[in-house]
């Protein structure tokens, strides 16, 4: 799915209440191919593309870049608490603040596409080793209210679709 909607080229985020596990395997493909899609996306990219806006208000490419893994380090640890905890109730983050961070405008992309590289693979042996009663364990998220497992997993696997492309659609349109 594609839009012309330059804040969301896949489509808005929409979760289903239920999934199938070969849907469930799937999103966890899309968040195992974030790494080497994000890579990919950026590959070749000089310091002023780097520094362009993906669109008009929108985030340069490298803040787009250090917020992905800034964003999965949040849903991996969400994970790890809706697993080993009974409901809990998860922080937001200011992810619009976070990126205007130094670390989000001047580290090298290499520093956070090693660090999505490194927690991806943590974070899918994680995914692959559990049963159909975790992917039903619960968080409290304070924007969502109590969603599962399943819904992290649903939203994690868009994410990882949701800014790669917003970084392709722009090469796209600059002819880079």
């Amino acid at each position: 799915m594609s839009s012309s909607d330059l804040r969301y080229p896949v489509g808005n985020f929409e979760a289903r209440n239920k999934i199938t596990s070969d849907e469930r395997r799937a999103l966890i493909g899309m968040i195992a191919d974030a790494p080497r899609n994000l890579r990919g996306a950026v590959a070749n990219l000089n310091e002023r593309q780097l520094d362009t806006p993906y669109r008009d208000g929108g985030w340069t490419v490298r803040q787009v870049a250090h917020h992905v893994p800034d964003s999965h380090l949040n849903a991996y640890t969400r994970l790890k608490l809706a697993l080993t905890e009974d409901e809990p109730t998860i922080k937001p983050y200011e992810e619009a603040r976070w990126a205007e961070l130094a670390d989000s405008r001047e580290t090298p992309i290499e520093v956070s596409l090693t660090l999505l590289d490194s927690l991806t693979t943590r974070w899918v042996t994680l995914l692959n080793s559990m049963t159909e009663n975790d992917f039903a364990r619960k968080f409290r998220h304070p924007d969502h209210g109590a969603v599962d497992v399943d819904w992290l997993v649903q939203m994690y696997g868009w994410h990882s679709r949701h800014h790669v492309a917003h970084i392709t659609s722009l090469r796209a349109r600059n002819g880079w």
